[in-house]
């Protein structure tokens, strides 16, 4: 539909019944971006030698320049990545997830796929209807309030989308999205109550299902990567292959073209089957996989990542060093999950704290500290991200202030070299979600959307002169002003190669003035700015785009993202709390000249 064609054109994919503009989101692009707020950052953060425009006061004005000339990482294309929560396949909405045939080519647009990642556990059976596995060897579904071992993600497909056939459009009456809507508002409260209780109910994933979900990815221009059930294991703790087997045989009969990982989560196990799998074994069951996927000549070559860990604490870490000791050369990327707030007792003051926006930086250095000892040089994948836990939380977790966390994270990794984030997630049962249930996108989709279409797979250094300050003895600064650039994204054809972007959030409840310098200076620029629409402030599910609300003009159409021209020379003045765009027209950046 538009929503995920939205994401695809500039690159993102969805559902049948979704507003056929959101797939935007998700096309692909170089970044060259940097961060000035943490000290982390690569890049040179001296001052620059501007003299202060005469009448400007200390410390109003903020001088900014980007190094133009090489990049400092290089992401992937698809570096922006979307997750599917899997209670679709438990409330009913994976029968609404069709896509449609022939997306047309936007204006400035190329017809490219976004990425997308969708969570999914199961246990996979041949026959239809599904038989019932005995207690021990069912699984529990995975869904955005918790964390289970097993995945489905999508990422870009290499399947063109004019060359798709056999394509439909699911068209369902408005009774039809009525009752859907009213049973997955059941099935919501039904896994709130198994939350809490810590008991979860089974789920079967038939072949019949798996087809449909293969099939509303491949139609949309997708690559499906696929978890398999972890938690089925033999007496000695080795992992029992024999459902995933059956599966792959299944996938390769109807040759799909997948990409797999194994579980999801491993340190939580001992919560969800009594028994913890240590990161050596769990190393074992990845060579083991390895050597089935050798085993099929349609998946002799599939791509294999994890083991999606979560938050790295100290035995998260110990696992995960056991893991790449003995698998580390085996997987494609190394996975792992972050969710930066408990949804349950989130507030909005807490997408604003710096402090909070700065602990992902501290687990990337975790990571790469562990798979850089092992295999230097491994790709890094943060795959499974939200602004909280648990399901997140009404008018909060899918709010206009849960983007100061979203756009941090986004260009925190790039600027680190994490080379995919997956976001949790597009369409789900609880508040994390970039569309509702009524497909009307949220802030996080706009903000996306924005990302997609603007920012390239390049990111560039940033100088700043007239932000820092002398810490007081015992204190440490943390910058409320962040500043990224990246080259602007080859697929957008509203701006010439060799202009970069700049991304901006001010977390300062007061306007920024920001004075373009050094390559920048007298440039025209186009302004992107986001604030909250409505009088529901920061708590606001409606954004405006300088100025204009934004919203599906009908079921299938994204509106016109229009920038604001800003004349050669002008300084930028940046409201308080808000996230903003800017790109710098005709820099001739050599960094951007050339893919």
């Amino acid at each position: 539909s538009e929503l995920i064609r939205g994401f695809l054109l500039s690159g993102m994919p969805c559902p049948s019944s979704c507003p056929p503009g959101l797939l935007a989101l998700m096309a692909p692009g170089l970044a060259l971006m940097a961060t000035f707020s943490l000290p982390s950052q690569a890049g040179d953060r001296r001052a620059l030698p501007v003299e202060k425009p005469p009448g400007v006061k200390g410390r109003t004005l903020i001088l900014l320049d980007v190094n133009t000339k090489s990049p400092v990482r290089i992401i992937s294309e698809n570096f922006l990545s979307l997750q599917l929560d899997p209670s679709i396949i438990h409330d009913g909405w994976l029968d609404f997830l069709r896509s449609r045939d022939g997306y047309g080519h936007g204006a400035g647009t190329a017809p490219l796929a976004p990425p997308a990642h969708q969570a999914l556990q199961q246990v996979f059976l041949n026959e239809e209807p599904p038989c019932c596995p005995s207690k021990n060897e069912q699984t529990r579904l995975a869904i955005s309030l918790f964390s289970f071992p097993f995945a489905v993600d999508i990422v870009r497909s290499d399947i063109a989308l004019d060359k798709q056939k056999g394509c439909k459009i699911a068209q369902h009456p408005d009774i039809m999205l009525e009752l859907q809507r009213e049973k997955a508002a059941q099935m919501h409260l039904v896994l709130l109550k198994e939350q809490f209780s810590n008991t979860y109910s089974n789920l079967t994933l038939t072949a019949r299902s798996l087809d449909k979900l293969y099939n509303f990815a491949d139609c949309s221009g997708l690559h499906l990567i696929f978890a398999l059930n972890a938690l089925r294991r033999n007496p000695n703790n080795s992992w029992n292959s024999s459902n995933a087997l059956s599966l792959l045989k299944y996938s390769a009969s109807k040759k799909y073209n997948i990409s797999w990982e194994l579980g999801n989560e491993p340190n939580n196990y001992r919560t969800l089957i009594g028994r913890s799998v240590n990161g050596s074994q769990l190393g074992k069951d990845y060579v083991q996989l390895r050597s089935l996927l050798q085993l099929i000549r349609t998946y002799s070559r599939a791509n294999l990542y994890g083991p999606n860990i979560g938050r790295p604490r100290k035995n998260v870490i110990a696992l995960l060093e056991g893991f790449m000791k003995v698998a580390g050369s085996t997987v494609d990327a190394v996975t792992w999950q972050h969710y930066y707030i408990d949804g349950r007792v989130a507030k909005v003051t807490d997408f604003l704290k710096t402090r909070l926006l700065d602990t992902l930086s501290d687990q990337i250095r975790k990571i790469q500290k562990v798979v850089n000892t092992y295999t230097p040089g491994k790709k890094i994948w943060l795959e499974g991200v939200g602004m909280t836990s648990a399901g997140g939380m009404n008018n909060l977790s899918d709010s206009y202030a849960a983007g100061f966390l979203w756009l941090n994270t986004l260009g925190l990794l790039a600027s680190q070299g994490i080379d995919v984030v997956v976001r949790h997630s597009f369409l789900d049962h609880g508040h994390n979600h970039l569309v509702d249930q009524n497909f009307n996108p949220l802030p996080d989709y706009w903000l996306s959307l924005l990302y997609k279409r603007l920012i390239g797979a390049k990111v560039l250094a940033i100088h700043v002169a007239g932000l820092q300050r002398k810490p007081r003895p015992g204190r440490v600064i943390r910058d409320k002003l962040r500043i990224y650039a990246h080259c602007t994204s080859y697929h957008n054809h509203n701006y010439v190669r060799g202009s970069i972007t700049l991304y901006i959030i001010n977390l300062h409840r007061s306007r920024k003035k920001i004075k373009l310098a050094g390559t920048l200076r007298d440039k025209i620029v186009h302004q992107y700015l986001l604030q909250p629409y409505g009088k529901d402030g920061l708590h606001s599910k409606s954004v405006q785009l300088n100025g204009q609300p934004l919203a599906m003009v009908d079921d299938g159409t994204l509106p016109e993202l229009k920038p604001r021209p800003l004349r050669a020379g002008r300084t930028l003045v940046i409201p308080p709390l808000t996230m903003s765009f800017y790109v710098v027209k005709n820099v001739n950046a050599l960094a951007c000249r050339y893919r």
